[in-house]
């Protein structure tokens, strides 16, 4: 049996899909308000018997931050799929994040290896990653390093992945992932769909800094070929990086807008015009009692350059990523169809 948490979000919606039409037995976790029509609408994506698959799957109910219902619900489970955490660039969710993260990460590797899990694998992320001094290429190797710039999130996943590292030297036999910035269909008011909005309504603004990205479907194959036995012997106590390619954030949004058919922002978004804008609405978010739509954070690092090296996967075993031109492409088909 395999357990996947995360189960409603951009990764965990596809691994699912993938491992149920692979014939997998999965018993997947979720919250009682956890809706699941974009999930359901996730598997339509993909196949003509996306009901047929969805009912595949073994629902049950629980929180990572509960560890005896985490014991409970990991009987009979031999591979954990761990993809659940929370995402935020809101100061005020600080604490519930870093507790959220790390402590829910904790009680499933408890867990785990109170029943004797055999292989786990944890999605981390580029941001659980440090920096190189001389701009070269960043690969897991490159350590992170505590500072005053790493945001919430960054921290969320550093000590989650810490958690992960503690779990293997008692014993658990895991393997880590960090996904560069994940590029995929789903809903498109949160995460990196999102953008596809945006641009669709005529974004103005590019930023000039340059990061990593990969293709959902990508991130979810790598997990399921990292666990496969064959391969797991091979793989396990370590973490991958996953990324496709390196693109400056004006390239990315050109891409999007070529693939939407939509004028490309024309207007270069300074250092500077960042600050004003997330004080901005920072200040605007004061008297409407509303959370910001932009803040520090969310901006942070929009004109720096940072380069991803994702080799190490295709060094050790069968794996190809998809070219990102057919990522973007394949989502701004789903978006438009989606919209009409």
């Amino acid at each position: 049996m395999i357990f996947v948490t995360g189960s409603t979000g951009l990764v965990g919606s596809h691994l699912l899909f993938d491992l149920v039409s692979k014939g997998e037995n999965v018993r997947a976790l979720k919250r009682s308000s956890s809706n699941l029509n974009w999930l359901k609408k996730i598997f339509s994506y993909y196949s003509d018997q996306h009901e047929k698959l969805f009912g595949q799957i073994e629902w049950v109910e629980g929180d990572i931050l509960d560890y005896h219902s985490m014991e409970d619900l990991l009987s009979g489970v031999t591979e954990i799929y761990h993809c659940a955490a929370m995402v935020s660039f809101h100061s005020n969710d600080h604490d519930s994040m870093l507790n959220n993260n790390v402590k829910g990460t904790a009680n499933l590797i408890n867990a785990a290896i109170h029943n004797n899990v055999k292989k786990f694998c944890h999605i981390s992320s580029i941001a659980a990653l440090g920096k190189t001094q001389d701009g070269s290429e960043i690969n897991e190797e490159t350590y992170w390093i505590p500072s005053k710039q790493k945001s919430s999130y960054s921290l969320s996943k550093f000590f989650s992945e810490m958690e992960v590292w503690r779990g293997i030297e008692e014993g658990l036999e895991a393997v880590i992932v960090n996904p560069s910035i994940i590029l995929g269909p789903g809903n498109w008011d949160i995460g990196s769909p999102k953008l596809f909005q945006a641009i669709g309504k005529g974004l103005k603004y590019y930023t000039k800094g340059e990061t990593g990205f990969v293709d959902v479907r990508d991130v979810s194959q790598a997990m399921i070929q990292l666990m496969d036995e064959k391969n797991f012997s091979i793989t396990r106590n370590q973490r991958f990086i996953l990324n496709a390619g390196n693109l400056s954030y004006q390239e990315f949004f050109n891409k999007i807008a070529d693939a939407l058919q939509k004028p490309r922002p024309r207007t270069f978004a300074s250092d500077l015009i960042l600050q004003a804008a997330w004080r901005a609405a920072r200040l605007a978010s004061f008297f409407s009692r509303k959370r910001p739509t932009i803040t520090r954070d969310t901006v942070s690092g929009s004109n720096s350059i940072s380069h991803y090296n994702g080799r190490k996967i295709t060094n050790a075993i069968d794996f190809q990523y998809k070219d990102l031109d057919e990522t973007i492409n394949d989502i701004a088909k789903l978006f438009q169809k989606d919209i009409s």
